[in-house]
Order: structure tokens, then sequence, then C-alpha cells
């Protein structure tokens, strides 16, 4: 944590603690605004807290949640601070260096289930929708464009499909060299859409075999996916390391600025409104403190809707406090080329995409179950479920992980204290935690949350229900 953001807390902490002092219970209760609705859930068990996160622009609940004081005004007194990556900041979640993190939406089934560290961490909390792309270098993009259909104006018609990859991908594989390709993490949305994305256009991204060791997920593959932490997606793409990659912004738009790639395609194109991340804790950390963990997630409900409000009107504000050190870092206008409606493809190619990221529009904090199966479903394609699963089993390990019930008692506290409308968030009496079906795939493949399994064999590539690898 930089020197700035420790001042920050400790400065607020101490302003806090002296009003207790000098004023008595009357002052707090004022200065916290701890109304009745509030002291329902509970004092929180534990006051001053760390969270961690990656230096991506969706991390920014957690950013506004600590700027705008919503975190204090439930009594807490919390740092961020950046981790190195997604493995070190799943490690310190499970054994209690962090109280808890923004993490991939994967990370808390992978863990669960026991693909790779074996953890029970849940999340009441979906933080944002869409905000992935995926980027190619300069020279894959001129070996692509001749297939990519043009409109009337000459640009490309998007979405690009990975069709458009596929002689290349098969140009590569003929000459014996392999088509490397980058992603952040193996149970990471962007490993997902990538997989996804290729896989529509007929390029096998590869298999997992954890039952025999095998964890790098290049069986059969024909484009060979490997693990880069997101802020070193452009230079490794620049060094010739990999091809392309899939990652979270501003790490797409940098490329775009450093004029050494192309984004192609971006998730809301693959899958619209896809979910992203969630602020996930350990299991065990939960049930010990339940009231702070339900006052963080009122916190962050909150500065999910600080940031969507006004038509993304705050939204400069939010890059600006985005582009500082101690948060993302990156210059205010690569944060901006995505973060304000727009998203640039090609340099000078920019496109509106008003909801590239979506932080509360559409439910988008409610920690949906079809969210978690879907992600099931992902693991199981590809082999990092190795054994068949019935969908009772799909349904049960989403209902473990994923809590709508956390959701639900934070939501309706902040609409008895005034600070948000119930006609905001979903009917909590008649929610099911599924949405309906999705139609809006890439591949036109639609998405019924409560049929896993017949949903694995509607694909071309992917194991079946019953296979095994």
């Amino acid at each position: 944590m930089t020197h700035t953001l420790l001042s920050k807390m400790i400065g607020r902490r101490t302003l806090l603690k002296n009003a207790v002092k000098t004023c008595g219970a009357l002052a707090v209760s004022s200065l916290l605004t701890l109304n009745a609705a509030q002291a329902s859930v509970g004092e929180p068990e534990k006051e001053e807290l760390k969270f961690g996160f990656i230096k991506l622009t969706d991390m920014a609940p957690l950013a506004i949640a600590y700027e705008k004081g919503y975190f204090e005004d439930e009594g807490l007194y919390v740092q961020l601070e950046a981790q190195a990556n997604w493995k070190v900041l799943l490690d310190r979640v499970i054994d209690g260096q962090l109280d808890g993190a923004h993490m991939l939406a994967g990370q808390p089934l992978g863990a669960t289930i026991g693909f790779g560290t074996q953890a029970h961490i849940i999340t009441a909390f979906s933080m944002d929708l869409n905000g992935n792309a995926i980027t190619v270098s300069n020279d894959i993009w001129e070996q692509m464009k001749p297939y990519v259909e043009k409109g009337a104006d000459g640009k490309p018609l998007h979405p690009i499909k990975a069709d458009a990859l596929k002689p290349v991908v098969d140009a590569y594989k003929a000459e014996g060299k392999p088509f490397k390709m980058g992603m952040v993490f193996p149970v990471s949305t962007h490993n997902y859409e990538l997989r996804y994305w290729l896989a529509a256009g007929g390029i096998h991204p590869g298999y997992y075999a954890p039952q025999k060791g095998d964890t790098a997920g290049q069986i059969d593959a024909d484009a060979l996916l490997s693990v880069t932490p997101p802020p070193q997606m452009p230079s490794t793409m620049e060094a010739g390391t990999i091809y392309g990659y899939c990652v979270g912004e501003p790490w797409n738009q940098q490329a775009v600025f450093k004029g050494i790639g192309v984004p192609v395609v971006t998730d809301y194109e693959i899958w619209k409104d896809n979910p992203e991340k969630v602020f996930g804790v350990s299991k065990a950390w939960a049930d010990q403190y339940p009231n702070t963990h339900i006052r963080v997630v009122k916190a962050m409900i909150r500065a999910a809707k600080w940031l969507d409000d006004n038509n993304n009107g705050n939204r400069p504000e939010a890059v600006d406090i985005l582009s500082r050190p101690e948060y993302v870092g990156a210059d205010y206008d690569v944060i901006a080329n995505s973060m304000t409606g727009t998203f640039e493809y090609e340099k000078g190619d920019k496109r509106e995409v008003p909801d590239f990221n979506v932080f509360f529009r559409h439910n988008a904090t409610y920690p949906y179950y079809s969210d978690a199966i879907w992600y099931l479903t992902q693991m199981r394609r590809w082999g990092q479920i190795a054994e068949p699963k019935s969908d009772e089993w799909f349904m049960e390990t989403a209902k473990k992980v994923y809590r709508p019930d956390i959701y639900a008692i934070a939501a309706k506290e902040l609409i008895a204290e005034g600070k948000l409308d119930a006609s905001e968030f979903p009917d909590f009496a008649t929610e099911t935690g599924f949405k309906a079906p999705q139609t809006q795939f890439i591949d036109g493949i639609t998405y019924d949350g409560h049929k896993p399994n017949e949903y694995l064999t509607k694909f071309k590539i992917g194991l079946k229900p019953d296979s095994k690898i």
C-alpha cells in the first residue's frame, strides 16, 4: 500500500476515533450515520480490514467505496493493496493475510471444487459486467485482415469472429510453428472467453487433464494458451512471446495507444452482459464476521451505483481516481478510452460501446446462480472438471459459492436506510437466482442455467457430458 493511501486511511480512522472520545456515543452515531436499520445488522465484528486487488479498471467498486467514504459509513477502516497476480491474491485470502479481494468470477468456484488450491471461497457481490477484449499483434492482424468482412465504409464489421483467425492458425500449424496466446489465469473469465471465441471459429484451444497431472490445458490444442499477469500482457506480446491475448482494461487499450496491437473483439460481443469479477472471501471468514461481511457488501453496492449514476456521468472522476498509481496506475486517456462509453479497436477506429463497463445496471452486482453454473460448464467443457457431473451437482456447487442470500440482506438494509430504492434491485420475493435463457452469444447457442449438461451437448468442440480425457 502506498504512503498516500495509508495516510488517508489513518487520517480518517483517527478522525472517527477522536470523535468517539470527545463527543460521546451520540456524536459517534451521527458521524457514522448509524440508524435503526443499520443497527439491525449488528456492529461489525472486525473493523480494520485489508482487501486485495489486481490493477484493472474493474476493481473500481473497491476504490470508490474507499474514496467516497462508503466503507467508513459502515464503521469499517479499510486498506486496499495491489497484488502481484491472481494466485498470490487467492493464497493471501485463504491464509488470512487479506480479508477479501477483487477476484476472477471463476476463482471462488475453482478453489471450492479443488482445481488448483483447495479452499471454500464464497462471493455475495458481483463487481461488474463485460470489460474484457481479445487483442492480437499488428502482424497477426495484418494476416487476419483478408478474412475480415468489411462494411461500406471500409471498416471491419463487428463482431469479428475467430473464423478470420483460423487460416492464420492453420498456416502456423502447417509450418510446425506453435500459435501462442495469453490469458490471465486458468479459471479466469478471460480463459473461458478466449476459448469460447476460438472454438466458435473452429480453433481448438486444448483440454486440461488434472487427473493425469496435466494442468497446462494444451491437449489437442490448435492455439496454445498460457498465463500472463494482466499488466504484462502488452509487453509480452510486443516481445513476441505471445501473438495475442484476452485481458481486462486498460491493457487492450494500452496496446492501441502503444501501437503494438489491435483489439479484435470485446467480451460484450462474445457474450453480451457477461459477469466478470466478484468480491471473494473465505467461507470461514464470512462465518466469523457476518455483520462485517454484510456491511462490506453494502458499501460496494453503493460504489457500483455511483459508478453507473447519471448515465455514466461520474466516470471521468472515477477514471481520475483509477489512474492514480495506488490503483490501476495507467494514463487517464488509456483508462477513459473504454471506461467512458467508447472502445477503440484498430487505431483511430473508436466506436460507441456504452455498456462496455457496467457496474450496477442490469442487476450487475447480484450474484446469480446461473452465472456460477456457466463457469462450471466451461470448466467441464475443457476438462478442468475431469469427471461427468449431474445437473444437481452444478446447482449444489453454485449454491455453496454464490450467496444471493447475503446480498439480499445488504440490499434490504440500503433500501430501509433510503440510500437506494427497491426498484433498483431484483424482486427478492420472487428472485430464483437464474437469469432467463441467454441467447446473445457470438455462436448463437442459447444458455439455460437449469440445464448445464444439455448445454454441453451443443458445442462442436469441447467435452460432452459423459466424456473424459
